[in-house]
């Protein structure tokens, strides 16, 4: 069956892994499901800021001009836990949403929420209003904590608080308060169970709506661990008086903290191993990201394959001093083999230290890892399941292909999340019985690594942003003068994929591609405009259940049903 776990190296893996070693591996019940998990490891993520104390005056966070400590951070995390809890009551089991930028005050509120029991809500910062009025009815948060630029978008502070009915904590007028309540204040103790939820963040699905992941400390933890073991692994040949006197690693990080990829493999993992991270923020230019390397000699940056083709295709990139990079990594999309070349160019000192990473938010991070020469060789490679993780692959009607067939991946390990907020139809589809996520992903094995054949069938990837088709459909339906709508992405050299909104307009209606354009621009996020137009006076092709058919209706695929 095409069943993977981790490979090689394998007499390092073996060696960390085994009993009495650094990360032994032991089988515990998860859930109500036996998996391997570390024996030794956190029970709470607020570990992570108790451990802070060991790195004390290095740099955790450069933010434009401003440098926060790990003692600072700690500190910041533990008085502001305080006031939430005597300011506004919050307890085991509230929501906290955040809504903002990457900046200091981000993870601060993130760590203090998780330190009380109550839930982080990472909510999407490019959202518009509707959708953030949609987050808050469904997570139903007891504070957010927004920065002045989002609560804009609602028409400020005291507006959205109004119309929103939460108490609102604008991050520029009253954070500050916050981290100044109690400076000598211990920190809360953090989630009663391993099991209790921290952390939610939303990811769009297939019904229009985005739906919240609900990760709990253990699949938070488990990341962390996770990474902390692949690293020791790729490390194991140096001597350890070597790695004693290495410098701390200077990340790059430009994800957003509201994706598993900037907030857990991002900050999470940085505070654990006494990393610090560099914050780009704003709009992406290349010539700011190239002055940030530069000036901060950043070491390992963490990227998607839009940003990277900006990068080495750009004029200024030859003319600069990139030596101080000695890793990158990536994920979201496929990264053509062309492209691992071109950044090993440019990036010389990190030439065989390119990884790309698979995995999803309902999965907790990486299921997957595959390194340069994989990438170079074989496109479509995300090479092979990482320790703790199992990876298979399934027929629809559930069971498993054999190598080289064609199915669905499915997941499962301690990262997977518990389920999706309040929404059990969802979790049913979701995760089987037996704790294996669905990820809506068509791949095969070849030679004991996996491939990803097609993300999901209608998924629009978009500059490492997942578009999901029917929200926009919703929206354009929901216009009085469209009769009907599909949308599909269009290949795009730099972004991957642009999306295309086909309408057909209401009789009668004399509808623009422009006026629609500027009505999906005040609902939804900038990246789900359509940037191309087609309408059309004949019906689009649907099946008999009422389902366009996508591939007829752009001309990929001959018409092969007949309309009644």
């Amino acid at each position: 069956m095409a069943t993977t776990r981790s490979s090689a190296p394998a007499d390092a893996l073996v060696a960390l892994t085994a009993p009495g070693g650094p990360f032994a591996l032991v089988e515990e019940d998860v859930l109500g499901v036996p998996m391997r998990v570390l024996a030794d490891r956190p029970r709470s993520l607020t570990h992570f800021v108790e451990g802070a104390h060991r790195f004390a005056d290095r740099d955790y966070l450069v933010y434009e001009d401003r440098r926060v400590t790990f003692a600072e951070h700690a500190r910041a995390v533990a008085s502001t836990a305080l006031a939430l809890r005597e300011r506004y009551g919050i307890g085991p089991g509230d929501r906290v949403a955040i809504l903002a930028a990457n900046r200091p005050e981000w993870l601060t509120a993130f760590q203090a929420t998780a330190a009380l029991g109550a839930i982080a809500v990472g909510m999407n910062g490019w959202w518009a209003a509707d959708e953030i009025r949609y987050g808050i009815a469904d997570c139903e948060p007891k504070l957010l904590v927004a920065d002045r630029r989002r609560l804009e978008r609602l028409g400020g502070a005291v507006r959205a608080a109004e119309t929103l009915g939460v108490t609102v904590v604008e991050i520029e007028a009253d954070f500050a308060a916050l981290e100044a309540y109690a400076p000598d204040a211990d920190l809360p103790p953090g989630a009663a169970d391993e099991d209790d939820p921290a952390l939610i963040l939303y990811t769009s699905g297939t019904t229009g709506r985005p739906k919240g992941a609900v990760l709990s400390h253990r699949n938070v933890v488990a990341m962390q661990n996770l990474q902390a073991l692949l690293a020791a692994r790729a490390s194991a040949h140096v001597p350890a008086e070597t790695l004693a006197k290495a410098p701390a690693g200077r990340w790059l990080v430009n994800s957003p903290f509201f994706h598993v990829s900037g907030l857990l493999a991002g900050a999470i993992a940085a505070l654990a191993g006494g990393q610090t991270m560099v914050l780009y923020t704003g709009r992406f230019e290349v010539t700011r990201v190239l002055d940030l390397i530069e000036r901060e000699r950043c070491t390992t940056w963490a990227l998607v394959p839009t940003l990277a083709w900006r990068v080495v295709n750009h004029a200024d990139t030859p003319t600069r001093d990139l030596s101080s990079i000695t890793r990158l990594g990536g994920g979201s999309a496929a990264f053509a083999p062309e492209l691992v070349r071109r950044l090993q160019e440019v990036f010389p000192n990190a030439k065989g230290a390119v990884g790309v990473g698979y995995g999803l938010t309902e999965s907790g991070g990486v299921a997957t890892t595959a390194g340069a020469a994989q990438l170079e060789g074989e496109p479509g490679a995300i090479g092979t399941a990482v320790p703790t993780v199992e990876v298979t692959v399934h027929h629809e009607d559930g069971t498993e292909q054999p190598e080289g067939v064609e199915g669905e991946l499915w997941i499962r390990s301690p990262l997977v999340m518990r389920g999706y907020w309040r929404n059990d139809e969802a979790t049913a589809k979701a995760l089987t019985p037996d704790r294996r996520l669905r990820t809506g992903d068509l791949g095969y094995t070849r030679g004991g690594r996996f491939h990803l054949a097609t993300r999901r069938s209608d998924l629009i990837l978009r500059g490492g942003e997942n578009v999901y088709p029917a929200e926009i459909e919703h929206c354009l339906d929901a216009h009085p003068d469209v009769a009907e709508s599909v949308v599909v992405g269009v290949p795009h050299h730099e972004w991957g994929e642009e999306v295309k909104a086909i309408v057909v307009p209401a009789p009668g209606s004399a509808i623009t591609a422009a006026e629609l354009g500027a009505y999906v621009a005040e609902r939804l996020a900038h990246f789900k405009v359509p940037a191309h137009w087609e309408l059309r006076t004949t019906p689009l092709p649907r099946t008999p259940t009422g389902k366009v058919i996508r591939a007829v209706a752009t001309g990929a695929k001959a018409a092969d049903l007949v309309e009644e």
